[in-house]
């Protein structure tokens, strides 16, 4: 029986062997390296497209195609020359038969030989299916869907932090099966550590990922997970990133010249692994810095707002600290402002609601929104004055899953509901032990009236499904994170009523294990 990730490298690092065990140790060959992820139950697609295809940010009439070509996709250079031309086709069949569009375009070396193509004059919601060609070879077929302008559901997953070294992608592997209109990426894509023998490391410790080669093998790793790659093909993506994509914790304002090197590879390393349209014209445009905050609107029905929350941020509790930055938060009160009256949902990588670790203690992490009070208190108050009903925001980061009233005053019980923040479990990456979880949920439950729900066992992502009269979210999760091919089921779900403020449990799994309920 092959060991899972997780217990592989524990044992590697405890014997004083993890130099044998992580694909990514200095020193290691391309043909070792890959060796040495095959064994933690990595694989990749044919090459040169080993990385798989994806597609992301759809609009009515339009998808971006993504692939990039790594024939060694753990290589630091890939054997391939500067310009390949890569062909793209679209079709309304499996087959590729009802062809609608087809082209050419050029991966360059410059940025990692991966091609981003916009593609137009598609019809409104309905799915289409894709492949590229490049060097003799075709990749494998990949499915997307545009944005639906009318219709009377929308649904859509969330997932967020898969530490590669902590477990197996089951949950991708149940996204890829389920029948979505697009899935959210909330962050931590990937982690710029690896592990040193223990459960949890810190960034400092194991492989340090510095330079644009170490994130590229870093991306090219993460995507030797099947079942992400099978997610990517299934579905159009949205995403935003949080803080392991370039360094835990960091600032993006902040850092002498170092870490800026550092970070402008990390975000071009992170722009040609991923399905992300930017806006300015053409692809050297999106580096150093990929443009993530975006309104898409779907339908009468619901209108998406993805937020960056790492890029323009100052540091942490200072008086006039800002999480959003002067332009994005002005674009977001802006939009706030002018909504339309349907849905709203905000992409946010980190929590927004207040969260205390007892009663009259201090905030657990001012990394979130909790560093940041006067500006929620300002956006949060641009909410209110503004009218803007239907608020959901949707967050990662934390591994486990709470389910917040937003309220103007979180301080305030009494003060104004706006809407309800669903954080969603992690992908794989480790979460507080249960032992923890059982002590501090009815502390965080008595600290935070604003928090109705928290469980932290578990790992998994969302789907909500949007109507007219209800916002639906069920919480998916894996039966084992160290069984790549875990089933998923649900372990609880929760309804907001269109024009009231809050969610409620479904009676049906009200019952399911959890470390705290609000009564």
């Amino acid at each position: 029986m092959k060991l899972n990730r997780r217990d592989l490298l524990k044992a590697a690092g405890a014997a004083g062997a993890l130099n044998a065990a992580w694909p990514l140790s200095a020193g290691l060959s391309p043909a070792a390296a890959r060796s040495a992820a095959e064994a933690l139950g990595a694989d990749w697609d044919p090459a040169p497209f080993t990385l798989g295809v994806a597609s992301g940010d759809p609009l009515p009439h339009g998808v971006v195609l993504w692939t990039r070509l790594a024939p060694e996709p753990l290589a630091a250079e890939q054997a391939l020359p500067d310009v390949v031309e890569v062909g793209w086709v679209v079709a309304e069949d499996s087959a590729l038969r009802r062809v609608v569009a087809r082209g050419t375009t050029s991966a360059s070396s410059t940025l990692g030989h991966s091609v981003h193509v916009p593609v137009s004059g598609l019809q409104a919601g309905r799915h289409y299916w894709y492949a590229f060609t490049a060097r003799g070879r075709t990749s494998r077929t990949g499915r997307t869907r545009t944005a639906a302008t009318g219709g009377t559901a929308v649904r859509f997953a969330a997932a967020n932090c898969q530490a590669f070294h902590d477990g197996y992608y089951a949950a991708f592997r149940g996204i890829a099966r389920e029948q979505l209109d697009f899935v959210v990426h909330l962050g931590d894509y990937i982690y710029e550590h690896g592990p040193v023998g223990g459960d949890h490391v810190r960034d400092h410790d194991g492989p340090q990922t510095l330079t644009l080669a170490d994130y590229r093998r870093r991306h090219a790793l993460y995507k030797g997970d099947a079942s992400l790659r099978d997610a990517h093909a299934a579905h159009p993506w949205f995403l935003t990133w949080d803080d392991h994509e370039v360094v835990n914790d960091y600032s993006g304002t902040g850092g002498g010249a170092p870490f800026l090197q550092r970070r402008a590879a990390a975000y071009q390393a992170w722009y040609e692994h991923m399905p992300h349209r930017d806006d300015r014209d053409g692809p050297a445009a999106a580096l150093p810095d990929p443009v993530i905050h975006r309104t898409r609107r779907f339908g009468s029905l619901l209108e998406l707002t993805v937020l960056d929350l790492r890029s323009h941020r100052s540091a942490q509790n200072l008086p006039d600290g800002t999480i959003l930055g002067a332009q994005q938060k002005d674009w977001l009160v802006r939009g706030v402002e002018r909504a339309p009256d349907t849905w709203h949902c905000w992409a946010n990588s980190i929590m927004l609601s207040q969260l205390r670790g007892r009663p009259g203690g201090p905030f657990m992490f001012t990394d979130q929104w909790d560093g940041f009070l006067n500006e929620r208190r300002e956006v949060l108050g641009r909410v209110h004055d503004a009218g803007l009903e239907d608020l959901v925001v949707v967050t990662g980061d934390w591994h486990s899953a709470f389910v917040d009233d937003v309220r103007v005053d979180f301080d305030d019980p009494d003060s104004p509901v706006l809407g309800t923040e669903f954080t969603a479990h992690s992908v794989s990456s480790s979460a507080y032990s249960p032992t923890w979880n059982a002590a501090n949920g009815p502390l965080m439950g008595r600290a935070n009236p604003h928090l109705q729900y928290f469980e932290g066992n578990r790992y998994g992502y969302d789907v909500h499904e949007v109507t007219a009269a209800h916002w639906t979210t069920r919480m998916r999760v894996v039966a084992d994170r160290r069984d790549p091919h875990s089933p998923v089921t649900t372990l609880t779900s929760f309804r907001v009523r269109r024009g009231t403020a809050g969610a409620v449990e479904d009676p049906a799994t009200a019952g399911s294990p959890a470390q705290y309920r609000r009564d």
